[in-house]
């Protein structure tokens, strides 16, 4: 059992199109590569979550934030630099990912993710990953995974060892969102 192993049994299931329940930075979540419509459809069933709620996605590197949005203001790396927790940012203007990801509005909501299960899982899936807490909708976020319902579980394709990560945060991440270049709004801290 090591974090390694963990990341190739999960990356088998992620290319195959299946959705996992995993550690994050902040809460255990559901997720699929979000490069993939017909898993992120099937995430959305197994959530019971109205499509008319955008899920959000997890990227490995600031770098990439430029692939996947037409524009990123200058507030958007001041807020990463000065908000301690783990931060969310809807940005504007959503690109190269499927239609069912991305807010009617052309929106979508992305976390530069620092975990050692995450963050080696999205290298080496080369594509961002969905991540919605791991409930079903209108459930509270379970704060550990020990409180996740036992019946959710059986719908993922592959659970993450619980064992590799006792402690996590237990606390969903800020969320920000960038209206224009100069004004942004605080939907969550």
């Amino acid at each position: 059992m090591s974090v390694e192993n963990e990341i190739l049994k999960a990356l088998d299931v992620l290319f195959q199109g299946g959705v996992i329940l995993y550690p994050t930075d902040t809460v255990w979540g559901l997720g699929c590569d979000a490069s993939n419509p017909d898993a992120i459809e099937r995430l959305y069933q197994i959530k019971e979550r109205d499509k008319d709620k955008p899920l959000l996605v997890l990227l490995d590197d600031m770098e990439k934030l430029k692939d996947y949005f037409l524009h990123i203001p200058p507030v958007a790396y001041s807020l990463m630099r000065t908000v301690s927790k783990p931060l969310t940012i809807i940005y504007p203007h959503a690109r190269n990912l499927p239609a069912n990801l991305i807010a009617r509005d052309g929106s979508l909501g992305m976390r530069i993710v620092n975990h050692p299960f995450c963050t080696p899982l999205i290298q080496r899936l080369g594509h961002p990953l969905t991540s919605t807490s791991a409930n079903f909708a209108g459930e509270p976020a379970p704060a550990s995974f020990n409180e996740i319902n036992p019946e959710l579980i059986q719908l993922v394709d592959y659970t993450v060892n619980p064992e590799l990560f006792p402690v996590s945060q237990n606390t969903p991440s800020a969320i920000y969102k960038i209206l224009n270049d100069e004004k942004i709004i605080c939907i969550r801290e």
